[in-house]
């Protein structure tokens, strides 16, 4: 790197490469791992998301984490960024709910309602 064009090229790619709402290829799931998040259990939720992507051989998806949702209550809390689709919040995660929102969600491209922030607040 010799210039400052050549380092706005860089932070333009890194930039682009980490904007979750730009259209991606695949799945993105964040999961809320600030204080609130891990003391409700989403370190165990995020290892269940791993082992259930890894058993089913799944590579077009990504778990990344996240800090603060700032819903403490709906702890703990993941969102889903799938190509094509708005995003989708699941709250109060278990480690089953967790592996049939991959089974049912990412493989088969069903939201379950029922655990979404909007069935939460009805």
């Amino acid at each position: 790197m010799k210039t400052i064009q050549e380092l706005e090229k860089i932070r333009k790619e890194t930039l682009e490469k980490i904007n979750l709402r730009k259209d991606r290829k695949g799945t993105r799931i964040v999961v809320g791992m600030a204080t609130c998040g891990i003391a409700s259990g989403a370190r165990t939720i995020m290892m269940v998301l791993l082992d259930e992507i890894k058993k089913r051989n799944l590579h077009d998806v990504t778990v990344t984490q996240t800090g603060c949702v700032g819903a403490c209550r709906l702890e703990p809390m993941i969102d889903v960024y799938k190509e094509g689709e708005g995003k989708t919040t699941y709250v109060e995660v278990t480690p089953d709910k967790a592996k049939r929102i991959i089974s049912e969600h990412i493989v088969n491209g069903n939201i379950i309602d029922v655990y979404t922030i909007g069935a939460y607040e009805k």
